[in-house]
């Protein structure tokens, strides 16, 4: 996954959160907005406790002392008994008093709020990125241990890969092979000695890197001068890969080849470097060049 795909993912991702957000912010404003209405104090009392509380109105209840409530009684008994009439109702004074009551609420009662949501969203933004991250990184950094560059990649069928790079004109045509990232071509009739010991060549065919030796241009096959010319900066090569002109230090690498029960086998994690050849296998161009005039060959 490149990184450009990693910064979509992320932008998708932070814009889900966001929207989910600004919905969730929406959804309580919309239920605070609706204020609930107000609670009658007097819902629920009797109509004579409704009527008692009506009577002390602006009526101020003085405190009495015990003693001097004692001799009131003594009093009020005497003039009964003198008198003997009714007593004086007594006025019943209703004392209402408001009191709070704080409730603690479990945290699934009382819900998220905003700055816990935003909270817990930066943080899933964050550790998914980081998780991301780490999984490409462990990709790019895992060993390929079958297939591909790096591995022994199977070119095919000997006797097909044969058919292809020989043609019946005796003119050459090399077999790119994308998973290796090599051209086989076929072998010079004689080996040079750079590349003895090295097993480079295998049943007449070579591999070749396809990456200049200069800055890493990929280099491909020019066929009326019959060898590999760079259009970066010009660098040449003949039919196996052997330097000719340009700005290129050594010769094309080349891979270590071999044949498995009649597959051919490109080593792509074994590359041979050789340096300049002393003198051309074979002969080149033998035609003109793809990219500009060619250098007189050195005799």
């Amino acid at each position: 996954m490149s990184f450009g795909n990693l910064v979509l993912i992320g932008v998708a991702l932070f814009a889900i959160l966001g929207a989910v957000g600004a919905f969730t912010i929406a959804f309580r404003r919309s239920q605070t907005d609706q204020a609930p209405e107000p609670v009658d104090p007097a819902a629920g009392l009797s109509t004579e406790t409704i009527e008692a509380d009506k009577s002390m109105a602006g009526v101020r209840v003085e405190p009495i002392s015990v003693a001097a409530a004692e001799d009131a009684v003594d009093e009020i008994v005497v003039e009964v008994d003198a008198e003997e009439t009714e007593p004086a109702p007594s006025t019943v004074a209703i004392e209402v008093v408001e009191t709070q009551r704080v409730v603690e609420v479990s945290p699934e009662e009382a819900g998220v709020t905003r700055r816990q949501f935003f909270n817990r969203a930066l943080n899933v933004t964050f550790f998914s990125f980081l998780g991301i991250m780490g999984v490409n990184s462990l990709a790019f950094f895992w060993p390929r241990l079958s297939g591909g560059f790096g591995t022994d990649v199977d070119a095919g069928d000997l006797a097909e890969v044969k058919s292809q790079v020989f043609t019946s004109d005796g003119s050459v045509l090399p077999l790119f092979v994308p998973e290796a990232k090599a051209y086989i071509v076929p072998a010079p009739s004689s080996l040079s000695e750079q590349y003895v010991g090295l097993q480079v060549e295998t049943e007449g065919l070579m591999a070749l890197f396809q990456r200049c030796v200069h800055l890493g241009c990929r280099v491909p096959w020019c066929g009326p001068s019959q060898g590999f010319e760079c259009p970066c900066h010009g660098s040449k090569y003949n039919s196996v890969g052997e330097w000719f002109a340009g700005p290129a230090p050594r010769n094309l690498d080349r891979f270590v080849v071999e044949v498995q029960n009649g597959r051919f086998i490109i080593k792509t994690g074994s590359v041979v470097l050789t340096s300049r050849a002393p003198s051309l296998t074979v002969k080149y161009p033998q035609g003109p060049s793809c990219i500009g005039a060619v250098a007189v060959e050195e005799a």
